[in-house]
């Protein structure tokens, strides 16, 4: 087998594909040979230069605009997809709503908190039940959800954020049990505070993080994220499913 990241003949859709990181993933994808379906919830027109960067890469790609927590949405999304690129073979759920400011639990709203539950878990109930069943006929697939370090550092006022995210957790362990006979894996990314900028962000806020969280002095960035992404999305990850691989620089460390 080449060593080479080859996603060449597959078909990928990005939730988020609008936000930074979301668009990373997508370029670093198509970048690896995929055909990408570039989603957005708010901001469609944060697409267009990002579909002309693939193009120029001679991949395919189409935009899409819909609200992921929406299974009805959903299922017009994947019509679209299908119609414009095929079968989707690789599943990136990446796209979260952002709550400001974060509450101590005490403080915490049901509404808020009911918001944190779709954009996480119904997000990646309705859309590997819209995409995996096809992966599991053709019996190849990838699931990689974008998960968080917050959930292993379980800091204040984070509440609302790691709840949602860990229903997403365990709704991608049991999936990859389910769907691993049909040669689908399911994983998860977790980013620590990522840097996304052309330069180091020197801030005091960056540098007092690196000074209590970072192994390495530094902080990661979206292309580090990008590229993990892209190697589980290949067949060099073929035989890791049911994983939660933290891209941190250290500030998180599962242990067994």
């Amino acid at each position: 087998m080449s060593l080479m990241i080859d996603c060449r003949n597959r078909v990928a859709f990005v939730s988020g594909s609008s936000g930074k990181l979301g668009g990373t993933m997508a370029r670093m994808l198509a970048e690896a040979g995929a055909d990408v379906a570039l989603h957005a919830f708010s901001r469609p027109e944060r697409l267009r230069p990002l579909a002309a960067h693939i193009a120029q890469l001679g991949r395919k790609s189409c935009e899409i605009q819909g609200n992921v927590s929406d299974a009805t949405d959903v299922a017009r999304m994947r019509a679209k997809v299908e119609e414009a690129l095929g079968p989707v073979d690789i599943l990136v759920i990446n796209a979260v709503s952002q709550l400001r400011p974060w509450l101590p639990v005490l403080e915490e709203t049901s509404d808020r908190l009911q918001d944190q539950f779709n954009s996480c878990s119904l997000q990646t109930l309705h859309l590997t039940q819209a995409f995996v069943p096809t992966m599991c006929e053709r019996g190849w697939g990838r699931v990689i959800g974008i998960s968080t370090e917050c959930i292993m550092q379980l800091f204040e006022k984070q509440g609302a954020y790691v709840s949602g995210k860990r229903a997403m957790d365990g709704l991608l362990r049991v999936l990859s049990k389910e769907v691993g006979p049909d040669n689908v894996t399911v994983n998860q990314v977790a980013p620590g505070w990522i840097h996304t900028g052309e330069t180091p962000d020197r801030s005091a806020a960056s540098l007092a993080y690196i000074e209590k969280q970072s192994a390495m002095g530094r902080r990661a960035t979206d292309i580090d994220v990008a590229n993990t992404v892209a190697f589980l999305a290949s067949d060099l990850a073929r035989s890791i499913t049911g994983c939660w691989i933290p891209v941190s620089c250290g500030s998180v460390q599962p242990r067994v």
